[in-house]
């Protein structure tokens, strides 16, 4: 037993240390190349006529802490919704909450001309949590209740109508069209760290109850009925993973966008090293979601320098072949 505690506090060092790492690439490497000396002396004394110094604090530092805390977000929304499905397909992103938000940014970009980021991530925020309103009341329908079956439809269903009207929307009218576009591919560029500052304390308190409800969501991924026998009261344990997941994805997309996948990948990559206790998996899904999304912002702006690749695509990249693993091994979920 204490063997292994102690492997699993050794892998989360050394993830954390991988994410040290993944964070000073990061300031490093882009269209210009910064050395580590001068790097670092811009971290301790900023000097606002350096070009190198402003270029590392108003561009590459925002956007890796963004693409961190977004990735983390995800990751623990992920691992949250195929704990409360069932599913090991369960994503933002397949349960429509993404689509939600880009609905929502959608409106406001084409027909209310918004053109300030920080309205349009309100909209994004509203459209996120309507999403998962949205497929939370049509999967309870029926007598049955909620079932893993029917919230997986359910999401299916509402990701596909926000997409069409999505769809009519821009076909309708093009004023807007590149801002919409920009946020349905995901990207952290342009961002700052006053966008994130609004909103980073509500992913902060979903993140810490996250890792708070590890023993609760361990209880009730072993059956409902065992859960509610063992005198959980599993309607408030759902009702609060429901809440987390639509602070953490809802934000996260506002921020940077529909990036996809890192919700579906990192919690089995975190399952893999960890087992099936959540109270490991959230804060492994929590350090690789982070680690993972800044490694993939890093790479959209070296690959074809000095052009960038939308971070969503990146994912998508790693995320596609992934899904089709997953999907093809089949099984129960465990």
């Amino acid at each position: 037993m204490l063997t292994t505690i102690v492997r699993k506090w050794t892998g989360l060092g050394v993830c954390l240390i991988l994410l040290a790492g993944a964070l000073f690439l990061g300031l490093l490497l882009g269209r210009t190349l910064i050395p580590p000396q001068l790097m670092i002396s811009s971290l301790l004394y900023y000097d606002a006529q350096n070009v190198e110094h402003v270029l590392i604090h108003t561009e590459r530092l925002p956007r890796i802490i963004i693409a961190a805390v977004v990735g983390a977000g995800l990751a623990m929304a992920g691992a949250f919704m195929q704990a409360l499905t069932r599913n090991p397909l369960a994503s933002p992103s397949t349960f429509g909450i993404n689509a939600g938000a880009l609905f929502f940014v959608s409106i406001a970009a084409v027909v209310f001309s918004v053109q300030s980021m920080m309205s349009l991530m309100g909209f994004a925020l509203i459209g996120a949590g309507l999403a998962a309103v949205l497929v939370y009341v049509i999967g309870s329908l029926g007598r049955d209740g909620l079932t893993p079956i029917k919230i997986v439809l359910s999401g299916s269903a509402i990701h596909a109508l926000f997409m069409s009207m999505i769809q009519i929307i821009l076909v309708m009218n093009e004023t807007g069209m590149q801002n919409v576009l920009f946020w349905m591919a995901g990207s952290v560029s342009g961002r700052s760290l006053e966008m994130l500052q609004p909103l980073f304390p509500f992913m902060l308190v979903a993140g810490i109850s996250a890792m708070l409800m590890g023993r609760a969501v361990n209880l009730l991924v072993t059956g409902e009925d065992v859960a509610k026998g063992l005198g959980q009261n599993t309607l408030w344990v759902k009702c609060a993973m429901g809440l987390i997941i639509v602070v953490l994805a809802g934000c996260s997309v506002a921020i940077a966008g529909a990036i996809g996948f890192v919700g579906l990948i990192i919690p089995h990559v975190a399952r893999a090293l960890v087992g099936a206790d959540y109270r490991w998996i959230t804060p492994f899904s929590a350090v690789l979601g982070a680690l993972l999304l800044v490694s993939a912002d890093t790479a959209a702006r070296v690959l074809i320098s000095p052009q960038e690749i939308p971070i969503g695509v990146i994912t998508a990249l790693i995320g596609v072949p992934f899904f089709i693993y997953i999907a093809r091994k089949g099984g129960a979920w465990k």
